[in-house]
């Protein structure tokens, strides 16, 4: 198969202290407020009341169990099912784990893989993760990594994996998208998600990708940079589909664009049924962003006021609509608290009672689960904080719908982190 490789994007190497200086980290850490520029929408509160918002819980939303699968892990990044029933996590430090199973008492063994062009730094490293569709008989999984040349950081990229057949190895297949901006390694994204053809009647398995601006300010509004978007391309060429927005530009980069002006994406998720996409955003300080996808969007972050300032200015609002009239306003925000959204996946199935279609966000700084009920114009009706995911478990980044039906869910909190199977209680 062909791989496609664009050439990366130029990225200065910034200091680590200026990197963070009046800012918050993609993590929520490190934080230093902010004087908010927005007034802030849908409050964010726990189901059990401990504060007000204008989004309560339903009475009708279940309670839920959350099950231990298992432990061991390292920053888990991404989950990704395999048909045996097992499952493969990525763990941010660079190393691909295999859990024999999906319920608890599962083990996790680490997959031999060769990852020393593994650039790790701040928030970048072993990323997300895709199992292909295919994979019975392919045994092709593609991870999103930060990728380093002679010790420096050279690009993001896009790399395609094969497991042997006894899941103790995996060799690399190919390169499937380079080029993608880097920096120290914050805000690198980077989420991919498939849409499966028969969904959008392309007969294509898609590929979105969201992506970081690597806290450059100029990247998020440019259209020659592949951060701060999300792309689309073809899951096995790494093509640009024709589809895009912009794919009959001759700028090479342009083509895979699907919407841009994005800070720092780090859930992508699919509606069943309509083939929607929806994103997870890092806010500054304040206003962490699910935005509704519209193909050829502009979201509006600009840190550099339209190149007024030399600097990554984060003081300005995660949707500018003063400098941006036309840019796509978010269906939600955190409001003045950042809660550094991440994983972002859609329930499904009759056994989620009243939350079955809602949208599932995990939070990281906020070590919860948000529980997002849409209206059929695809605003956002509720926010609901179920008590047992408020808090007990730390930090919590992925979320990916099992093929049981079930959710399952990493802890990112660096030491014996966790696998969760969350199901509503019977």
């Amino acid at each position: 198969m062909r791989s496609r490789s664009i050439a990366p994007l130029a990225a200065a190497v910034l200091l680590a202290s200026v990197t963070l200086a009046g800012c918050s980290s993609d993590d929520g850490v490190g934080e230093v407020p902010v004087t908010p520029t927005r007034t802030a929408s849908d409050g964010v509160s726990p189901t059990s009341g401990a504060t007000a918002s204008p989004a309560p819980r339903s009475a009708e939303v279940p309670a839920l169990d959350v099950e231990v699968v298992a432990k061991g892990f390292e920053h888990g990044w991404d989950i990704g099912f395999l048909p045996d029933g097992r499952a493969l996590v990525t763990e941010r430090p660079g190393r691909i784990s295999i859990v024999s199973g999906l319920r608890e008492g599962a083990t996790r063994t680490t997959v031999e893989a060769d990852l020393d062009d593994l650039f790790v730094s701040v928030e970048g490293g072993l990323m997300g993760m895709v199992v292909h569709p295919d994979f019975a008989t392919s045994r092709l999984f593609t991870t999103c990594q930060t990728h380093q040349e002679n010790g420096q950081p050279k690009d993001v990229r896009l790399v395609t994996w094969k497991l042997s057949a006894d899941g103790t190895s995996a060799q690399k297949w190919r390169d499937l998208l380079t080029g993608l901006p880097i920096s120290t390694g914050r805000h690198s994204g980077c989420r991919p998600t498939i849409a499966p053809g028969a969904v959008n009647d392309s007969g294509e398995d898609e590929l979105f990708v969201g992506t970081g601006d690597v806290a450059q300010a100029d990247v998020p509004q440019s259209r020659t940079s592949l951060g701060g978007k999300v792309l689309r391309l073809d899951l096995e060429t790494g093509f640009p589909l024709s589809g895009n927005p912009f794919f009959s530009l001759e700028n090479e980069r342009e083509r895979y664009i699907y919407s841009y002006g994005h800070r720092n994406i780090q859930g992508v998720a699919v509606q069943p049924g309509t083939g929607a996409i929806y994103t997870a955003e890092h806010g500054p300080s304040t206003n962490d962003e699910v935005n509704l996808i519209s193909a050829g969007g502009n979201y509006g972050w600009d840190p550099s006021r339209k190149g007024m300032v030399d600097e990554y200015d984060e003081s300005v609002p995660m949707t500018d609509l003063e400098l941006y009239p036309d840019a796509v306003p978010a269906v939600w925000q955190s409001g003045e608290r950042t809660q550094a959204i991440c994983g972002a996946a859609f329930l499904e199935g009759e056994q989620w009672g009243a939350l079955d279609g809602a949208l599932v966000i995990t939070a990281l700084k906020g070590s919860k689960l948000l529980v997002l009920t849409l209206a059929e114009d695809g605003s956002v009706e509720e926010v609901a904080v179920p008590e047992e995911t408020d808090g007990p478990f730390g930090r919590l980044r992925a979320a990916r719908l099992g093929p049981d039906g079930a959710l399952y869910v990493t802890t990112t909190n660096g030491d014996d982190d966790q696998l969760l199977r969350i199901t509503p209680r019977a």
